[in-house]
């Protein structure tokens, strides 16, 4: 089973894509420690108050996969300088 989340997320205390990067980079590093979850940042690169975010775990259990993409969820939403905007959540 393969699940796939797209997370588009605002960065209001970014001033510039250095500021970006640094947030970016260490919630990254922290999903793929904590949740061994594929992560790649996929659509405004160059925005530095917006991200959007592709994450995909493999399960050989749907209702693992799913709480393990809920506990992602959970987590970007502690990072209190990320609002996340639109998620959407596919099976595949």
């Amino acid at each position: 089973m393969i699940l796939y989340l797209e997370v588009e997320c605002t960065i209001y205390a970014s001033f510039s894509l250095k500021d970006k990067r640094s947030v970016i980079k260490r919630m990254i590093a922290k999903l793929r420690k904590d949740f061994n979850v594929s992560v790649a940042e996929l659509e405004f690169q160059e925005l530095w108050q917006r991200a959007k975010l592709g994450i995909v775990t493999i399960s050989n259990e749907r209702l693992h996969a799913e709480q393990t993409l809920a506990a992602v969820i959970r987590t970007i939403d502690s990072f209190p300088e990320i609002e996340r905007t639109i998620t959407k959540q596919e099976i595949i």
